[in-house]
């Protein structure tokens, strides 16, 4: 249902579903929240940072009768992150306790059934009121994408970076590639750079950097930025917070930020899921891989990601195996973007060497096709805006 000019967009969590039905019901006829999703259970924290990060709510309606010590604790958690999201307190009556240790804990509004229209109102116009200063978002923010294994070795993390080449050598413009995978990163050991910075510094600061100091934390190599893995592995949990002020910080900097991420069954993989504009999951047509592949999206299925935030990638696939992009869609349900050839003499050049692939190779140019698609630019139209040299043509007529 799109919402109204007027409508704000609310999550609702209610186990007890007489109040949700009954939320429900009066909803749809005051017209002033717009009910994206209908949960039936109060979440973790982590999933349920997940689906705020899914559905974007400017409000969570949450029932404080089932259990208002839950309730008290996911209202400090939603008004703890940052953004902040608003709360208002469902109950079937006017129960004293539950209004005076909701409100205590940050909630905006209590409301309690019938709820009539006049007091959603009320409380429509209460959290309006207090969305209000959070005003102007920033214009032109640069796409995130993720590039994420379902079994390791199945070659994402050089996927991601030699896609991050020829995202920047057909748009033009500025690209990150950064390694998130505090573990096993290994963007710094493929491209030979031995670099003193990394994502976990950022975990540690109490600001985020400046744009200054970001140009000193990131190393720049072949007409890209980059934020390299950890050399040594580092055992930290990542916060989702926190991760979500450093996607914010680079969109802003950045035309296109590449994430390389751990195996997607990996908590901080899942988060920057949540993050990205879309995301690769990247097998081979190995059984094992292919195995994990299926309990990947089943996964993602459950945890609630929609089939349209990512695709898969099948890489290293050689003609002997006689699989096809199509074979791979009937076996999962999920789209393939691209099937990458298994070109080893080409990739073990470049990785001896730590450089870029080039439209020599095979894989380079499928790697280059793959780019397009995630960015909308083909290597036909990089090259016409370009001209020679990066001039128009005398006789171009424009």
């Amino acid at each position: 249902m799109p919402a109204s000019d007027t409508s704000i967009v609310a999550l609702l969590i209610s186990p007890n579903r007489e109040i949700a039905d009954a939320f429900m019901r009066t909803a749809a006829l005051a017209k002033l929240f717009q009910v994206v999703s209908d949960l039936k259970s109060y979440l973790p924290e982590q999933v349920l940072e997940m689906r705020l990060r899914q559905w974007q709510p400017d409000v969570v309606l949450l029932d404080l009768e089932t259990d208002i010590d839950l309730a008290c604790d996911s209202i400090r958690y939603l008004l703890n992150r940052n953004p902040a999201v608003q709360v208002i307190g469902l109950h079937s009556k006017q129960d004293g306790n539950s209004i005076v240790r909701s409100l205590r804990a940050g909630a905006a509004e209590f409301l309690w059934m019938p709820f009539d229209a006049a007091a959603q109102l009320a409380a429509y116009e209460r959290v309006v009121k207090l969305r209000a200063p959070a005003a102007t978002e920033e214009p032109e923010l640069g796409r995130v994408l993720g590039f994420a294994s379902t079994k390791p070795g199945s070659g994402s993390s050089t996927l991601a970076a030699q896609c991050a080449f020829a995202i920047q050598r057909l748009s033009q413009k500025k690209v990150l590639l950064l390694d998130l995978d505090l573990m096993g990163g290994t963007v710094g050991f493929y491209l030979k750079i031995h670099h003193p910075h990394s994502f976990v510094e950022l975990l540690d600061r109490e600001e985020l950097p400046t744009q200054r100091e970001w140009e000193g934390l990131t190393a720049h190599f072949n007409g890209i930025d980059i934020l390299p893995g950890p050399e040594e592995p580092v055992t930290v949990t990542v916060d989702p917070g926190r991760l979500h002020l450093v996607i914010e910080m680079v969109r802003k900097l950045y035309d296109f930020v590449v994430l390389d991420l751990p195996t997607i069954f990996h908590r901080t993989a899942l988060l920057a899921l949540s993050e990205a504009d879309t995301a690769c999951l990247v097998t081979t047509a190995e059984l094992p891989s292919l195995h994990l592949t299926r309990k990947a999206i089943e996964m993602l299925d459950v945890l609630g990601f929609e089939k349209i935030r990512y695709s898969i990638l099948v890489n290293r696939l050689s003609k002997q195996e006689g699989i096809a992009a199509g074979d791979v869609e009937k076996m999962f349900g999920a789209s393939v973007r691209a099937v990458l050839p298994n070109d080893y003499f080409s990739l073990h050049r470049v990785v001896t060497r730590g450089e870029p692939l080039t439209q020599e190779a095979e894989l380079g140019r499928a790697i280059e096709r793959l780019a397009g698609k995630l960015t909308g630019v083909t290597a036909g139209q990089a090259r016409k805006s370009k001209g020679f040299w990066g001039i128009k043509p005398v006789f171009s007529g424009t």
